[in-house]
């Protein structure tokens, strides 16, 4: 997938629609019925891979907490220090 799918205006639709959620609840149930529960354990692993990485916490370390791979944990330290500073924004909004 390239970059230029994240920009169409379906993405948009579907980046707008996230953001009029109201609250944890309302996610749950869009996510459950958008996403598999694969894809969803996926994010959760990330999401908790970037809260370690900006902790310093080691990479096997952050393997053995979350049960993500030592590639996935690289993949999102990459894009926690590389990315777009989208893991940083949330991770900001959620202290």
């Amino acid at each position: 997938m390239s970059e230029k799918a994240i920009n169409t205006v379906e993405a948009k639709e579907l980046f707008n629609a996230i953001s009029k959620l109201k609250n944890a609840d309302e996610c749950r149930k869009f996510f459950r019925d958008l996403c598999t529960l694969s894809e969803l354990t996926s994010m959760i692993e990330r999401l908790q891979a970037a809260k370690l990485i900006q902790k310093d916490t080691p990479y096997r370390k952050i393997s053995q907490l979350t049960g993500a791979s030592t590639t996935t944990v690289t993949r999102v330290a990459h894009w926690f220090h590389h990315g777009q500073g989208g893991y940083k924004l949330v991770l900001g909004k959620t202290k």
